[in-house]
């Protein structure tokens, strides 16, 4: 059933007030057909968890929400599984239910917001871990002819937070469901960020993929809001990928400025700690603001605009280029 004049606010992290001429939502692709066969003119979005998107305004459109669930074991030897689950899944329910099964390599994405349909759209990753990691295909509803196409791992062009449907095919498909070729054996991954200080906090030497989930979701907790009670969209901004010329003129004035490895020889900076440096943690202004544990996320304390958080962002964002040369990129939809 299609409902008009709907409100968005339930149906995104940041708790934004927002309205869609349209709005309806389909568990299977003969419902997505029927949708769009009864509004086939109207500009369309497509929402998952609504965890990583901006309402500046309303939207005069068809808003549909992907709710196809399912969580099926296409093979499983000693060695490996693979696993296929519904676009409209909570992605932190698919974690918990592989990690159940003995299932490893999405362990440490644990406690990402969102659905599974969106974690190859945004090439989700965190704590070394990335979903082109543990891809192995999508089904995807093309738009305008109806037809399921299927995309491996190159044609989804993973690039950092990127894929191809980001870009040049960016609102043309609809992801129905992604397929997983998980571990049966792990090589866990607990270099990254806080995960082995945890461990020890928690008295573990010799963590399963359990424990993995459990220390990544009690460093997330600890850092990052959460978006029942404070409205937020995870991290806002990308890690900013520069050269090493700009590394190096950087620490001209900040000698400690920590960089990373990326692709093609370029550097990583973690944009968490430009925006702490430039003195933003913290800062609140009304009802928004930016959060006073992890820098990377705006916040809405309530009653907030999209529009001023969108415009905190540009601040942020043109501050950052003065004081250090490099240029952020938003991580969230802007709407």
């Amino acid at each position: 059933m299609i409902s008009h004049e709907f409100d968005l606010k339930p149906f995104n992290t940041f708790g934004l007030t927002a309205k869609a001429a349209h709005f309806a939502t389909f568990s299977s692709t003969e419902e997505l057909s029927t949708i769009l066969q009864q509004l086939p003119n109207e500009k369309l979005l497509v929402l998952g968890g609504g965890s990583n998107i901006l309402f500046t305004e309303d939207y005069n459109g068809l808003v549909i929400k992907n709710e196809i669930k399912g969580f099926e074991i296409l093979e499983e030897n000693a060695q490996r599984a693979v696993v296929k689950a519904g676009a409209g899944e909570e992605w932190n329910e698919f974690v918990i239910s592989c990690i159940r099964k003995g299932f490893a390599g999405v362990e440490n994405l644990s406690l990402i917001p969102g659905s599974v349909g969106a974690s190859p759209m945004q090439n989700i990753g965190a704590y070394g871990v990335e979903i082109k990691d543990v891809f192995q295909e999508l089904e995807a509803y093309h738009i305008e002819t109806g037809e399921i196409h299927t995309f491996d791992a190159a044609a989804c062009e993973f690039g950092y937070r990127e894929s191809v449907f980001k870009g040049k095919l960016r609102g043309q498909y609809i992801i129905l469901s992604v397929t997983f070729l998980l571990k049966k054996n792990p090589n866990l991954n607990t270099s990254y960020g806080a995960i082995e200080f945890e461990l020890k906090k928690m008295g573990i030497s010799k963590p399963t993929i359990k424990d993995i989930s459990k220390a990544v979701i009690a460093i997330r907790n600890s850092k990052l809001p959460n978006p029942k009670i404070i409205g937020n969209a995870g991290s806002f901004f990308k890690n900013p990928v520069v050269s090493e010329a700009t590394v190096a003129e950087i620490k001209k004035t900040f000698p400690d400025i920590p960089n990373f490895p990326a692709e093609n020889g370029m550097r990583k900076l973690p944009a968490g700690w430009l925006i702490e440096q430039a003195g933003w943690k913290g800062k609140t202004y009304n009802q928004y603001g930016v959060h006073k544990f992890q820098s990377l996320v705006l916040v809405n304390y309530g009653g907030a605009t999209g529009t001023e958080i969108f415009r905190l962002s540009s601040r942020i964002i043109k501050d950052l280029e003065e004081k250090f040369g490099v240029t952020l990129e938003r991580e969230v939809n802007i709407i």
